[in-house]
């Protein structure tokens, strides 16, 4: 795949273009079907949105947290439009991490674009690099059938709507799959530098930082073993290079936060504390689970529900499954991270949409099924796919 081509050291220009075009040739049927399903989400979102009489490309490109990145990407941080707009919050808009505005501003300097449809351009690219992020993953681990229905599963989650808006999940998403393909093909440096730019996307690329670190240690580990059996040997140089890479990116933006704030290296945990964001182990995800029981609530917040609990037993046999260190380590910090936060609980599954190796041990039962079996499976997912993303968007309102 595209990493290890361009982890290919000394290969010939030629050879390595040869070698990418392979990728996408085995990558190709995954990608269209990612395409042609996220195409068909648009579609039903577009044509509801119409007979509302809302804009659909305002709905999918300036909705909730668009609207902060979009900000940021025309007028940068603390800009006067923030700060007459939430003056109780001066510094909110720095709980956002800067690079897919990055990519939006250079976007809009390139081509004639307004901020939402530059949005919506750089992540729906993001969602197509993910999809053959997390080809290239299934691919690796248990084959090309695998990949491909696994690339199918994650684009027709439940909040799979997500992937076609701009928002930063598809961003993140990208970064961390072809990291994680980066460790699984032994090239660490290549996996460092992906993390380190995961680590500007969002906070949870701490994710992604984790899983380097534990296939470092992982290798450093087996290559000590005097039995010979750790495998192709990787240089310690690269291995430490990596460590001290993959979570530079992560590291300086929280810094530079605490800097700007003047609140010290724990500043940007003030600034989420303003959002009323902070990690307390669960506890309030656990009140939020009493009340839905007890209370009942509206049928987002029950479906959010039930996404975290199949979430849960999908983490359970990926871990029976006994996959690689760095993708249990990935998806671990993940799971802890927006099950452990004090986040709106509507949005914990769009949180866990970067944790796409949960659904590898789906892809691998839909891979070993009757085909007729997997594509009434996969008619079911996509017929609930699209109808509860355009009813999020579109009749739901609440925030995402």
């Amino acid at each position: 795949m595209v990493a290890e081509t361009l982890g290919g050291g000394g290969e010939p220009a030629a050879a390595g273009r040869e070698r990418v075009a392979a990728a996408a040739r085995r990558a190709r049927p995954a990608l269209l079907l990612f395409a042609g399903i996220r195409g068909i989400g648009v579609l039903c979102v577009a044509g509801w949105a119409r007979h509302t009489g809302r804009h659909p490309w305002t709905l999918l490109g300036a909705s909730w947290d668009s609207q902060w990145y979009l900000s940021i990407a025309q007028h940068g941080y603390a800009s006067p439009a923030v700060a007459r707009s939430w003056p109780q919050l001066p510094v909110a808009d720095l709980a956002f991490f800067p690079m897919y505005p990055w990519l939006v501003r250079a976007l809009r300097a390139a081509a004639p674009l307004g901020a939402a449809s530059a949005g919506l351009l750089v992540a729906w690219a993001a969602a197509l690099a993910a999809a053959w992020g997390i080809f290239a993953v299934g691919e690796r681990l248990h084959g090309r059938r695998t990949g491909v229905l696994l690339v199918a599963l994650w684009a027709l989650l439940p909040h799979a709507v997500v992937e076609s808006m701009a928002y930063t999940e598809p961003l993140l998403t990208a970064l961390s799959a072809w990291s994680l393909y980066a460790l699984l093909t032994r090239r660490p440096v290549w996996a460092g530098a992906l993390a380190a730019l995961a680590g500007l996307a969002r906070p949870s690329a701490l994710a992604t930082v984790a899983a380097v670190e534990l296939a470092v240690v992982a290798v450093a580990w087996r290559q000590r073993r005097p039995d010979g059996r750790g495998g192709g040997r990787v240089p310690p140089g690269r291995l430490w290079a990596a460590a001290l890479l993959a979570p530079t990116g992560w590291l300086a933006y929280v810094l530079w936060v605490g800097w700007h704030t003047g609140h010290g290296p724990l500043g940007y945990l003030d600034v989420q504390a303003l959002w009323g964001s902070r990690f307390d182990l669960g506890r309030d995800t656990l009140r939020a689970v009493r009340r839905l029981v007890l209370t009942g609530a509206p049928p987002a917040y029950c479906l959010a529900l039930a996404v975290v609990a199949v979430a849960l037993l999908l983490y359970a046999l990926l871990v029976a499954d006994r996959p690689p260190a760095a993708v249990l380590g990935y998806v671990t910090v993940l799971v802890v991270l927006a099950l452990g936060g004090t986040h709106y609980f509507a949005s914990k599954p769009r949180f866990l949409l970067p944790a796409f190796p949960l659904l590898l041990p789906a892809a691998r039962a839909l891979a070993g099924a009757h085909r007729r079996t997997t594509a009434l499976l996969c008619s079911a997912l996509a017929t609930f796919s699209f109808g509860y993303g355009t009813y999020l968007l579109t009749v739901a309102a609440i925030p995402l």
